[in-house]
């Protein structure tokens, strides 16, 4: 599952943060980094647990400390990440969201794994969301679309 949980950070970010300077690149990677890292260690991990979005946001503050630019840009991953569990219902399994703090990771899988065909909705309701997006962010003309690869920045055009 991919353009389920791009659709869904980018235009949860783009209404709540209103920020016409975020970097939405980063926010995608942000997005896809929990599945990418824990399906391929075989299941749920600490990539689907909340501390592990903490840590990268301190991570992110520490690390950009006096540096705005590039603080500004790398917030999203950590955003991405938070955003990725909500939209993924993480937080359904106990163990792993609050993992170190209530237990271990047994032999819980990855979310979207265990969803199953649930998931078909799912990227369809995020191809719709994205068409959404295309449109919202006027994507079909090639320079605003050069624009978000080169900044990463969205604007809408209504």
């Amino acid at each position: 599952m991919v353009v389920w949980f791009v659709a869904t950070s980018v235009l949860a970010v783009y209404y709540v943060f209103t920020d016409v300077r975020f970097d939405y690149r980063w926010l995608i990677v942000g997005a896809l980094l929990p599945d990418a890292v824990d399906l391929w260690t075989g299941g749920a991990w600490v990539m689907h647990g909340l501390p592990s979005a903490v840590v990268a946001l301190a991570l992110v503050m520490v690390v950009t400390a006096g540096r705005r630019p590039i603080r500004r840009r790398l917030i999203a991953i950590p955003i991405g990440m938070m955003l990725h569990l909500v939209f993924d219902g993480a937080f359904t399994d106990t163990d792993v969201f609050w993992w170190p703090f209530t237990g271990g990771f047994g032999d819980a899988e990855v979310p979207v794994v265990a969803r199953g065909w649930w998931n078909v909705p799912l990227e369809v309701l995020g191809v719709g969301l994205l068409v959404w997006g295309w449109r919202l962010f006027g994507l079909a003309d090639v320079e605003r679309r050069r624009h978000f690869w080169r900044t990463g920045r969205l604007t809408s055009v209504r």
